[in-house]
């Protein structure tokens, strides 16, 4: 292989896999170009010649180089021979794909349909991809919205209230279950789960006439809007509620060690693979071992075990 391209959507830990797949293939003699603002970037030829030089001080920063952008017109057969036909003109004669369920979907059509030698690394904070133990971006995304969190759990202490707070999670509850149990919360609303709420009143104005001065519920944004919670928990309890949104602040951040280690590890293997001949699948980490999963199962539904997970958290309060 003499060139090869990178496309990425946007999670911490991004910027160090492009690190690490440009300076492997650099040293196999494999010219690197990135795709701007992903697949948007890859119909209109938006590419960018990429070095040793150019990856250099960005393990440690959020986001993507590349910038990104949700891409509504590769949905279309159009779109997608428009860019198969840039990356024939600019004789790129592989693909990485760094993202999400949905980015993989992309990838696996380029690779199926097209026959584009494609291989993927899994980014995103819902750790929704099959196959995978976990993806890059989702340590990070789950310690930042925890440091958040500490600090609203000081603040519903002093001030004796119920907080809800909403996580990101439109179809997944991975991030809700993990910040919820690693803060010793009292609830969680994730979008696998249907949620007695008045259990939960009850269950609030019962600890209150113990003497529990404070709650906190995570609500994955999918499940419901943490406003919507907190005025039925006011309703139903007589008790005041705050809402915090933590939002975007999850997707970004410096990468975390496990993030940052994972992205080497699986950016370099991606090249390998790449460069070995296999496509149409996705590197990554199982039992500590890297691995390829095709991408056909990476992007069927990942089912988590919400129901362990939330015993521990009820019991655990």
């Amino acid at each position: 292989m003499n060139k090869l391209a990178i496309l990425t959507r946007d999670c911490a830990g991004i910027n160090a896999t492009i690190r690490s797949i440009v300076r492997t293939a650099t040293d196999q003699h494999i010219e690197v170009v990135g795709v701007r603002k992903g697949y948007d970037g890859l119909i209109d030829g938006d590419f960018m010649p990429l070095d040793r030089r150019s990856v250099s001080g960005i393990i440690n920063r959020g986001g993507t180089m590349l910038k990104t952008a949700r891409s509504q017109r590769f949905f279309t057969e159009s779109a997608q021979q428009q860019a198969v036909h840039q990356l024939n003109t600019h004789h790129i004669e592989g693909l990485i794909v760094v993202g999400g369920n949905g980015s993989l979907t992309g990838a696996h059509l380029l690779a199926s349909t097209y026959h584009i030698p494609v291989v993927g690394i899994p980014a995103t904070i819902d750790n929704d991809i099959s196959g995978v133990d976990l993806t890059i971006g989702a340590d990070t995304a789950v310690n930042v919205a925890l440091d958040a969190l500490d600090k609203i759990r000081d603040t519903a202490t002093s001030l004796e209230r119920i907080f809800i707070v909403e996580v990101m999670g439109r179809s997944c509850g991975y991030l809700a279950l993990q910040v919820a149990l690693a803060g010793g919360c009292e609830e969680v609303l994730v979008p696998e789960q249907d949620m007695d709420i008045d259990r939960m009143c009850t269950e609030i104005t019962q600890a209150n006439k113990r003497g529990k001065v404070s709650w906190i519920v995570i609500v994955a944004e999918g499940r419901a809007k943490g406003q919507d919670i907190a005025n039925i928990i006011t309703s139903r309890t007589g008790l005041e509620t705050r809402v915090a949104v933590i939002g975007h602040i999850q997707r970004g951040g410096r990468p975390t060690a496990r993030d940052r280690i994972m992205a080497a590890r699986l950016g370099n293997y991606a090249v390998h693979v790449l460069n070995e001949g296999q496509t149409d699948c996705c590197v990554a980490m199982y039992n500590n071992e890297l691995i390829t999963v095709p991408l056909e199962q990476a992007i069927q539904p990942k089912s988590i075990d919400v129901q362990s997970y939330y015993a521990l958290i009820k019991l655990l309060t």
